[in-house]
C-alpha cells in the first residue's frame, strides 16, 4: 500500500514538474518572438526613411501643373496612339546610361518631350558618377491600365479626381529605387532637391515599389534651355580669355 502511494505522490510530482517547464516555455518563446518583431519593425522604420514622402498634397501639386499645362488624361490606347503620332509624346529610349525595365509595355515606354529632356540629364549625370545605369519602371499609363491597376493595388493613385496619377497626362517617370546602395539613393536625392525647390519636379519616394516617382513640369524646357545657354556662354569667354590680344608696346617695339 504504502508503495502504491508513494508511486502515486511520484507521478504526481513528475506532472507539476513538467507543467512548470511547459508554462516556463510558453512564458519564454512569446517574449522572445515579440522582442525579434520589434526589432524587426525598428529596422523597417530605419531603412525607410524617404527625403520625398508620398502625400496627398504632391499629388494635388502634380495634377495642378497637368492643369496649368491644359494636358489631357489620356483615356485609352487610341488616343495614346494619336499623341505618339503626332509628337506629343516621345519614346524613352536606352541608352550608355539608361535602361528599361524589360516587362514594360513597349506602348507605354512614351513621355513628354521635357521629361526625357529631364530623364537624359539625370542618367547622364549619374551615369558620370558611378558608371552605371539607372532604370525606368514606368512612364506613361492610359486611364484604362490605372483602372487595372488600382484592382491589384490599391495604394495606386486614382484614376480621376483632384490626386489622379500624373502617369496619365505623360509628365511622370518611376526611377528603380531598390538595388541602388545608400550613397547613390543620396546622389539621386541631392540631384532632385534643388529641381523640387525651383518648382521644376515633384519627386516622391515610393515604399510599395521602392522607386523615384518624378513629375516633370513643363518649365524644365525652359530652365535647361537657360542652363545650357549659359554653360556655352561662360565656354565661349573662357575660351576668349585663353587667347590673349597682342600686346601694342610689343608691336611698336618690333617695328
Amino acid at each position: 500500500m504504502k508503495a502504491r502511494v508513494a508511486k502515486i505522490v511520484l507521478a504526481a510530482l513528475l506532472v507539476v514538474a513538467l507543467c512548470s517547464q511547459a508554462f516556463g516555455l510558453h512564458q519564454y518563446v512569446p517574449a522572445q518572438t515579440h522582442r525579434a518583431t520589434k526589432r524587426k519593425a525598428h529596422l523597417r522604420r530605419a531603412r525607410w526613411n524617404p527625403v520625398f514622402r508620398p502625400s496627398r498634397e504632391s499629388l494635388l501639386r502634380q495634377n495642378k501643373e497637368i492643369d496649368r499645362l491644359d494636358l489631357p488624361r489620356i483615356q485609352d490606347d487610341e488616343e495614346l496612339r494619336q499623341l505618339i503620332a503626332s509628337r506629343d509624346l516621345v519614346p524613352i529610349e536606352a541608352s550608355e546610361s539608361l535602361r528599361i525595365e524589360p516587362s514594360l509595355d513597349p506602348n507605354r515606354r512614351y513621355c513628354r518631350p521635357w521629361t526625357r529632356d529631364f530623364l537624359e540629364d539625370m542618367s547622364n549625370a549619374y551615369y558620370e558618377e558611378f558608371h552605371s545605369q539607372i532604370q525606368v519602371n514606368s512612364a506613361v499609363r492610359t486611364v484604362k491600365v490605372q483602372k487595372r491597376l488600382r484592382r491589384h493595388n490599391r495604394n495606386a493613385a486614382p484614376y480621376a479626381g483632384d490626386t489622379a496619377s500624373s502617369h496619365l497626362a505623360g509628365i511622370t517617370v518611376d526611377i528603380q529605387r531598390r538595388g541602388m546602395t545608400r550613397e547613390q539613393i543620396k546622389w539621386v536625392q541631392d540631384y532632385l532637391m534643388p529641381l523640387k525647390e525651383q518648382s521644376l519636379i515633384e519627386p516622391e519616394e515610393e515604399r510599395r515599389h521602392w522607386c523615384f516617382h518624378v513629375a516633370v513640369s513643363g518649365r524644365y524646357a525652359d530652365w535647361r534651355q537657360s542652363q545650357l545657354a549659359s554653360a556655352s556662354h561662360n565656354d565661349s569667354q573662357t575660351q576668349t580669355e585663353d587667347v590673349q590680344p597682342p600686346d601694342p608696346l610689343t608691336i611698336l617695339s618690333n617695328q
